[in-house]
């Protein structure tokens, strides 16, 4: 296992309420989906999807935890352990895509969406919030070239639907070769019924614990896979047959607790 890199930090920018960019200097190159080991120095190390890749590199969070919070204080100029990255990225599959981002799932989605808009492949995105205050990366997307469908819980941005609802309205219109994404796991199961119901190929990120993030600490294992080697990003062949997914998972002590 390689040690971290130490990267500084160009900045920090908000993005919505709790949610923050950390800058890198980088360079750290990688595929969209992939994820990276953060370590904070003295406090912890825990992993992170790439919101942006190449020669400014920048992590997307919500603070939540000691660790998150510790990683909100650092200023610019403080330095970052990065190891990786690490995992199964995102693949083009098709040329009429749908993008489907709960939580904090599009900041892992943010640069497929560019790479794949950018090569000129029609892309439409749900993007779906609590409530406005949580809605992030809409105009990135859009500048992108993507077609923005955003969604909230309250109806206080967008339409009012969950992200599952509005992704099967868009579903029932028009034809898509390909899903992907990344959020809760109860919004994935609905999704991986959406994908089957319309015969649609489906790629989808996984958020678990990970303490090594090379498939030795068994925190992120589902189903005789492990989510840091084997994913994060897992096809549709084998969404289907985790048979935990949206029910069990590892705690910090790896023992199953609900998801």
């Amino acid at each position: 296992m390689d040690g971290p890199r130490m990267f500084r930090v160009v900045g920090q920018t908000d993005e919505a309420r709790s949610i923050r960019t950390v800058s890198l200097d980088g360079p750290l190159d990688g595929t969209p989906g992939q994820f990276v080991m953060v370590w904070v120095p003295g406090v912890d190390e825990f992993p992170m999807s790439l919101s942006s890749i190449g020669a400014r590199p920048a992590i997307t969070y919500d603070i939540i935890g000691d660790g998150t919070r510790a990683l909100a204080a650092l200023s610019a100029g403080s330095f970052l352990g990065i190891r990786g990255p690490y995992g199964r990225g995102f693949s083009i599959v098709g040329e009429r895509l749908l993008v489907v981002a709960g939580g904090t799932g599009m900041a892992c989605l943010a640069p497929f969406v560019e790479m794949a808009a950018g090569q000129g492949f029609e892309v439409d995105v749900v993007l779906g919030a609590r409530d406005k205050s949580k809605m992030f990366f809409e105009d990135r997307a859009s500048e992108a070239g993507a077609t923005v469908h955003p969604c909230t819980d309250d109806g206080s941005w967008g339409k009012r639907a969950l992200a599952t609802e509005l992704a099967a309205e868009l579903m029932q219109e028009k034809s898509f070769d390909a899903m992907y994404s990344c959020g809760p796991e109860k919004m994935l199961i609905g999704l991986v019924r959406l994908a089957q119901e319309h015969r649609t190929e489906m790629q989808a990120s996984l958020e678990r614990i990970m303490k090594c993030g090379i498939g030795i600490c068994d925190s992120c294992a589902i189903d005789g896979k492990h989510v840091c080697r084997d994913g994060p990003v897992f096809a549709l062949s084998d969404l289907v047959s985790f048979k935990n997914l949206g029910v069990t998972k590892r705690d910090l002590c790896g023992r199953k607790v609900p998801v």
